[in-house]
């Protein structure tokens, strides 16, 4: 289980798509690289979402992951990733990558054609078929 923004309420909150195989997996290795409960983890698809920050809509969380930083600014796709990477010793490398200067926006091409893209890239069953416009095989 992720750890929730009730669990650790000074903690930073990501929220990313929870029906997304894809997105899930990436949160998961996040959390298990946090050992110090820096973050917390919420799917855009909870209810608590529309209460808690009624100012992203769902198609802006559909199209990126969020991060909302202590003072609740909220960082977006490779932003987020960005700020997550300072956060996480593990994740010094990516850091290092993502802060070149004036790359933010090939960072964020690169975002989007990964996130346009997620569900084909780790979907195994016939429910992922909505998110493809395809009907599921009736084999």
């Amino acid at each position: 289980m992720l750890p929730t923004p009730s669990q650790y309420p000074n903690a930073e909150v990501v929220i990313y798509d929870g029906v997304c195989q894809f997105c899930t997996r990436q949160v998961e290795k996040l959390n298990r690289w946090d050992g110090k409960q820096r973050l917390t983890y919420v799917s855009l698809h909870d209810e608590s979402i529309v209460s808690a920050y009624p100012d992203l809509t769902k198609k802006e969380l559909m199209e990126a992951i969020y991060l909302i930083d202590k003072e609740s600014k909220r960082h977006r796709g490779a932003a987020a990733l960005r700020v997550i990477s300072r956060r996480l010793p593990k994740l010094w490398l990516l850091a290092v990558l993502l802060h070149i200067p004036f790359s933010l926006p090939a960072w964020n091409w690169i975002y989007r054609q990964i996130a346009k893209r997620r569900y084909r890239l780790n979907c195994d069953t016939e429910a992922c078929a909505i998110h493809f416009d395809e009907k599921p095989s009736e084999d």
